[in-house]
């Protein structure tokens, strides 16, 4: 699977905090190469307060690669932007990715839980 864009690599990067009932479960992480362009690369431009799962899952085409899951700690970046919306303290924080893929291009999708998601009915 492909990996976060290095460092000098333009992207698109997207981030948002999902909430329920007002409190943060889940900060979501998405990044698309700009040394491509296509289909993908003008979708993000529109995107805006829309969902991204809304296109990934419900527009054909799309092809989903393997899920990878991770956990983070302290030295890992995405803990770091993450855990500045958990509201509570957490030595680490799981993760999981994917790939979609569509056209030639992909897009790199992380969700970091939040601690809150325990408390979820």
């Amino acid at each position: 699977m492909a990996d976060e864009p290095r460092a000098g690599q333009r992207a698109w990067v997207r981030e948002v905090l999902l909430e329920c009932d007002g409190i943060p479960v889940i900060f979501a992480h998405t990044t698309l190469s700009t040394a491509t362009n296509g289909p993908l690369s003008r979708w993000m431009a529109r995107l805006g307060e829309r969902s991204l799962g809304s296109l990934l899952f419900s527009f054909p085409g799309f092809e989903r690669g393997g899920i990878e899951f991770l956990r983070l700690d302290a030295r890992h970046p995405l803990y770091r932007r993450a855990i500045a919306y958990a509201g509570m303290p957490a030595t680490t924080l799981w993760a999981r990715r994917s790939r979609h893929s569509y056209r030639g291009q992909a897009v790199l999708v992380t969700e970091v839980f939040l601690p809150a998601i325990r408390g979820l009915a």
